[in-house]
């Protein structure tokens, strides 16, 4: 990569950890570069995690070791207690919220004129309880690294919704409310219905993912050459499950991509390249339905490793693209018809898109 550049994060659960972790090693790997050498860092979710350590001066190499339980390769994250199986509380929601309430009445009262303009997660994220699961653990981990204050990198970003009024906020921002970073990133993972929402200057903040799963148009207008999104909850390569549960995941998975083509739209009126890097029906089949399943997390970084490296070496155009993404594909309006590339088969796909004529 030439010139300047962003990478963007996105959210995805445990699982989508494991796997962008992969995918980050993929791309150094082939392109010769190092994640924290982007001018900007944009992180949501899982994303805001692995964001803020590359922030924070952590290299890739030590992110694929900790995750891999290899802590004499794993640097300052190797001396922790951390333990990946219970840090985020299991693979399964508490049965018993807190209270038997709208996490959020007020972000519905507050938008009850405009509730069709805002993301369909952001309102579900509004009625679900709240929840009562803790990420304690998260923000120690962060806090090992950097205690109060943000990161050496003025550049990362952490998304996080705003729980009263459904707003965006990106954390590290010039004109973002301060916060220190590990309550910034416990924030934006803090899924609604599932964990406590998260106060920071005496509001609520809950999971960057209710707004967008991956934010890709904070990007936009930054004038940057290329940006480089790895987004766990977009696929371009989607397969056939049996069971319901995977067919819904995969439903929305397709309703995810669309929501990141529009943003990537954005970023490409203004000039900048955009490589989209997602999971393919091989990732999909070793991820399953449940992103929080930590059982499947080693396998699904091994997975990722092997298919982003196959996707970055050899995209394909986009007329391969399966049916239904073409579809929606075709929603975006970008001023000229993108030069889009993915990776074929059942390997997770690269989709790049040129400047903007």
């Amino acid at each position: 990569m030439n010139g300047r550049w962003g990478l963007v994060l996105g959210g995805g659960g445990v699982l989508g950890g494991a796997w962008i972790v992969g995918a980050l090693t993929a791309l150094e790997q082939v392109h010769g570069v190092d994640a924290r050498d982007a001018e900007v860092i944009v992180g949501t979710s899982a994303g805001s995690m692995i964001a803020a350590l590359l922030g924070a001066g952590l290299s890739t190499d030590e992110l694929r070791a900790h995750q891999l339980g290899e802590p004499a390769a794993a640097g300052r994250l190797g001396l922790l207690d951390w333990d990946y199986d219970s840090a985020t509380g299991g693979s399964l929601p508490s049965l018993r919220p807190r209270m038997p309430l709208p996490g959020s009445a007020g972000l519905v009262t507050h938008n009850v004129g405009r509730l069709r303009r805002l993301p369909p997660t952001a309102v579900l994220a509004a009625l679900v309880p709240q929840g009562n699961g803790s990420l304690d653990p998260v923000h120690r981990l962060i806090a090992s690294m950097v205690p109060r204050g943000w990161c050496a990198h003025p550049g990362v970003r952490v998304v996080a919704m705003d729980y009263e009024s459904g707003r965006r906020t990106a954390f590290g921002a010039p004109q973002a409310p301060v916060a220190d970073l590990p309550a910034a990133v416990t924030a934006s993972c803090s899924i609604p219905g599932w964990y406590a929402p998260v106060v920071i200057g005496g509001r609520r903040y809950v999971d960057g993912g209710a707004c967008s799963a991956t934010n890709v148009d904070l990007t936009a207008g930054l004038g940057l050459d290329e940006v480089v999104v790895l987004a766990p909850m977009v696929s371009f390569s989607l397969d056939h499950p049996g069971h319901w549960r995977a067919r819904a995941e995969r439903h929305w998975r397709g309703r995810v991509t669309r929501r990141c083509l529009r943003e990537v739209a954005k970023v490409h009126r203004g000039g900048t390249e955009v490589t989209v890097l997602g999971p393919g029906a091989e990732d999909l089949e070793v991820m399953g339905s449940n992103l929080m399943a930590v059982d499947r997390r080693v396998h699904v970084l091994q997975t990722s490793l092997v298919t982003s490296t196959r996707a970055l070496l050899d995209p394909e155009p986009l007329q391969h693209l399966p049916t239904p993404i073409r579809e929606q594909e075709q929603d975006v309006d970008l001023r000229r018809p993108p030069d889009v590339r993915v990776e074929p088969g059942t390997t997770g796909p690269v989709t790049e898109l040129g400047e903007a004529g």
